[in-house]
């Protein structure tokens, strides 16, 4: 039980279904469908609709996105929506792909991946799940506090789109109200057509143009041809569960790595001291990083030895390199800082359950603006290695290493509790934080999304405010080089599925401004 007289939300309980995401109009929209009898998978596409109008900085049908569904009978399927590059593209003509380059800008996935959702596992009709997101589109939206203030961090970049400027660069504060008309058309061309109206014909034709007019390789053929993937999830066992997630080219396989790492410890006594558990999750988080930096690419161009990598024995080795006492050297980061991101979880009357990921990567992604289409494009093709030779380099037709990932915790065969947790490269630590918090520390889904944040990154270990002065002094004493976080570490959303009970357990993070709501 929380302390009433402390800050913080309870965690929400419901009966039937529940839906938990990172704003308030897309918690609504997916409730909606929930009680009109769609499945989880119905409100998911609902919801991140929504989301993909209202968080402009975080998502967008420009982006990418990722989803693992699990059935009430234990049935899982997965799907992989992240874009290619141009088959046009040359690597030694392009060189490093700058974050506002066109050539950051892979075929957007996430249209591909919401139909694809639909077609598994929809129940109700898909104008009626993307009517919400219309309506707010076409009629106008109110940017929500957190919006607001994620937006300063975009505007200088937005102000030197020549694509964005004249419709993005503007100053916001909660409660402006942004209308949409050409995002609205696209998404009631979506509806009415599928995934034709965005990969092909007009929509298309527009993107490309605008592309290839900043200098892009991209063709009708790319977006014509372009189809996600559905994958098997890669999963290892943790405090009796089983931990689902995508395989490469996201960085899924770190979080399994960090587990296998903490489940030969006593995780209970580990968490009785802060600075321990911080160092703790500190060092496991820089070895499995370092294995990913060195592995996770698409896996048409190369192979992540990933039995090897999940294996007991790998674990075992890692674990011989954790220091108590003192900080580990982390290896050196190439990569840019992966930012901007939305996920949902959502489990029906069914006990169906989705965790969904969408992501146009940093603020505002590339800022590149398609006003006929109404869509910003999302830059994840910077995320490409720029060493030669590395499995994650630029090629044509090439996915580049995603930080974004659905989590789905399983057990005895049926879905346990469907999570995901928000911030790029922190996303695998803060699934672990996240895991560790509820199976080891006995915390509620909300309760361990309001713990105070830390991430080793790049030869720092940052903190949140909420972490004590004493605690990071401590820290310190150990090697760490400290620093305070300028912005929120990420946020998450959970539900947990109390079958024993009969309920479900809902948690958002406080981070954002959407709520975990049910019926």
């Amino acid at each position: 039980m929380r302390d009433f007289q402390s800050p913080g939300r309870s965690a929400a309980f419901a009966a039937n279904g529940m839906i938990a995401t990172s704003h308030p109009d897309a918690a609504r929209a997916g409730l909606d469908v929930l009680r009109e009898g769609g499945g989880a998978a119905d409100a998911a596409i609902a919801a991140s609709a929504v989301m993909a109008v209202a968080e402009p900085q975080n998502a967008g049908l420009g982006g990418d996105s990722f989803w693992i569904h699990g059935d009430a009978a234990g049935r899982t399927t997965a799907y992989n929506g992240s874009g290619r590059t141009p088959m046009g593209i040359d690597p030694q003509t392009v060189g490093v792909v700058g974050p506002e380059s066109a050539h950051s800008v892979t075929v957007p996935g996430a249209v591909d991946a919401l139909l694809r959702l639909h077609e598994d596992h929809g129940r109700l009709p898909l104008d009626r799940l993307l009517a919400p997101a219309i309506a707010l589109a076409r009629d106008g939206w109110l940017v929500q506090p957190r919006v607001a203030w994620d937006w300063q961090f975009g505007r200088d970049r937005l102000a030197a789109s020549a694509t964005a400027r004249d419709f993005w660069a503007r100053d916001v504060r909660p409660g402006t109200r942004i209308v949409q008309p050409a995002l609205a058309a696209t998404l009631d061309a979506i509806a009415a057509q599928g995934r034709a109206a965005f990969y092909e014909g007009a929509i298309a034709q527009g993107i490309v143009a605008t592309l290839r007019g900043l200098g892009g390789d991209h063709a009708l053929d790319d977006f014509a041809a372009h189809r996600g993937e559905a994958v098997t999830p890669i999963r290892t066992t943790y405090r009796g569960c089983e931990i689902l997630e995508c395989p490469p080219n996201g960085q899924g396989m770190s979080v399994l790595m960090m587990l296998n790492m903490l489940d030969g410890l006593a995780m209970p006594a580990v968490w009785a001291d802060s600075a321990r558990y911080i160092h703790l999750l500190a060092q496991v988080s820089q070895l499995a990083y370092a294995e990913r930096d060195r592995w996770v690419c698409d896996p048409a161009f190369a192979r992540t030895p990933l039995e090897t990598l999940l294996s007991p024995a790998f674990a075992d080795g890692l674990r011989q390199r954790l220091d108590p006492q003192a900080a580990i050297v982390a290896p050196p980061v190439v990569e840019p800082e992966h930012k901007d991101t939305v996920s949902l979880a959502c489990v029906d009357r069914d006990g169906n359950a989705i965790s969904f990921i969408n992501s146009i990567f940093t603020d505002f992604g590339s800022a590149i603006y398609d006003a006929a289409s109404g869509i910003l494009l999302h830059n994840r093709g910077s995320c490409f290695t720029p060493e030669a030779g590395h499995p994650n380099a630029l090629a044509p037709g090439k996915r580049p290493m995603h930080t974004i990932i659905p989590g789905l915790a399983m057990r005895d065969g049926a879905p346990l509790m469907p999570f995901g947790v928000m911030g790029g490269h922190y996303q695998a630590t803060g699934q672990v934080h996240l895991l560790s918090a509820m199976l080891d520390a006995g915390l509620d889904p909300q309760q361990a999304m309001e713990l105070p944040r830390h991430f080793a990154f790049g030869g720092t270990l940052e903190l949140e405010r909420g972490v004590p002065a004493d605690v990071a002094a401590a820290l310190a004493a150990k090697g760490h080089a400290i620093t305070r976080a300028a912005r929120p570490i990420g946020g998450g959303q959970a539900v947990w599925i109390d079958r024993r009970n009969g309920y479900l357990v809902g948690g958002s993070d406080p981070r954002k401004d959407g709520y975990a709501l049910g019926y």
